[in-house]
C-alpha cells in the first residue's frame, strides 16, 4: 500500500508553471522546485553560503519561507548551506535519509532542526509528496527502502521523481551505481522514464551507468558541479555514456542556475 504524505505548507503566489532550477552552488548540489501553487522545496544545500546568492535569483526578497528542504545525504557539499538557509529562512519541513555524520555542519543542522521545531521525516520508498493537488504535481521516493544507517554515504542518497503531466525530473544525489540497481523499475510501463535526469554524483565514473541512463532515457541531463573541481568531475566515461547514448546535458559550472519550466505540457528551458 503506497504511503501518501500530505503536507501542510504556506500559501505563496499562484502562477501556472511548475519551476525547477538547478542551482549554480559550485562544487555540491541543490535544486528549488516552486509548484503553480507556490508551495516549495529545497534539495540539497550546495556547499556553503552560496546558496543564499542562488536562491536569491529565483525568489521573491520579500519571501523568506521554504516550505520543505530535502537533504538527500549528509555530506557537506549537500547539506553545508542549510544551517544558513534555515538561519534566514522559516522551513517548515525536513526531508533526510535515516544517515548519520560527526561532521560540524551535520551538528549545526540537527541543532536547528531541533531548535525551530521543524517537522522532520525519514524517506521511505513509496513516500508520495503532493506539491499541488489540484494539478498533480508530486514527488515520488524512489530509495531509501531500507534502514540505511550502515551504507556508504553516497549509495543511501534518496533518489525521488517528480512528476507534473508528462512532464517529470528524476533527481538522484550522490547515489552510485550500486544504488541504482536496487531501484525497483516497471519495464512496461517505464518507470524511471524522466524528461530530466540530474545526473548522480557531480558526473562521477561511479553513477550513471549505461542501464540507468537507458532505464532512465531522459531528453536533457545536468551535472551539477564546480568549475575545474579537483575531483575531476564530470569523468570522461559519463561523458562518453552520455554520448553514446545521445543524451544532451548542461552543466551548472557552464550556465550558472539552470531554470526549467512546466505546464503539465511543455517543458520549457529558460
Amino acid at each position: 500500500m503506497t504511503l501518501i504524505w500530505f503536507l501542510v505548507f504556506n500559501y505563496h503566489s499562484q502562477n501556472n508553471y511548475l519551476k525547477v532550477v538547478f542551482l549554480d552552488v559550485g562544487q555540491g548540489d541543490s535544486i528549488y522546485i516552486e509548484a503553480p501553487n507556490g508551495k516549495q522545496i529545497v534539495v540539497d544545500g550546495g556547499p556553503d553560503s552560496k546558496i543564499l546568492s542562488s536562491l536569491s535569483k529565483v525568489m521573491p526578497f520579500a519571501d523568506r519561507s521554504i516550505d520543505m528542504i530535502i537533504a538527500t545525504h549528509p555530506d557537506s557539499d549537500h547539506i553545508g548551506g542549510f544551517p544558513l538557509l534555515v538561519d534566514n529562512y522559516k522551513v517548515s519541513n525536513i526531508i533526510e535519509n535515516g544517515s548519520v555524520s560527526t561532521s560540524k555542519i551535520y551538528t549545526s543542522l540537527e541543532e536547528k532542526i531541533n531548535k525551530n521545531k521543524i517537522n522532520k521525516i525519514i524517506a521511505r520508498r513509496g513516500m508520495h509528496i503532493i506539491l499541488d493537488d489540484k494539478k498533480n504535481i508530486y514527488l515520488d521516493i524512489l530509495f531509501p527502502d531500507r534502514n540505511v544507517s550502515d551504507m556508504d554515504s553516497n549509495d543511501a542518497s534518496i533518489v525521488g521523481k517528480l512528476v507534473y503531466g508528462n512532464n517529470s525530473f528524476m533527481l538522484t544525489g550522490d547515489a552510485s551505481t550500486y544504488t541504482e540497481n536496487l531501484i525497483e523499475w516497471n519495464e512496461k510501463e517505464n518507470t524511471l522514464h524522466s524528461d530530466v535526469l540530474k545526473i548522480g554524483h557531480h558526473g562521477s565514473r561511479t553513477s550513471s551507468s549505461l542501464l540507468w541512463l537507458e532505464k532512465v532515457n531522459p531528453k536533457v541531463a545536468i551535472i551539477s558541479a564546480g568549475k575545474n573541481n579537483r575531483y575531476g568531475h564530470p569523468h570522461k566515461e559519463l561523458l562518453d555514456r552520455l554520448s553514446d547514448l545521445h543524451i544532451p546535458f548542461l552543466s551548472t559550472y557552464d550556465k550558472g542556475n539552470i531554470t526549467f519550466e512546466s505546464d503539465g505540457v511543455n517543458l520549457i528551458k529558460k
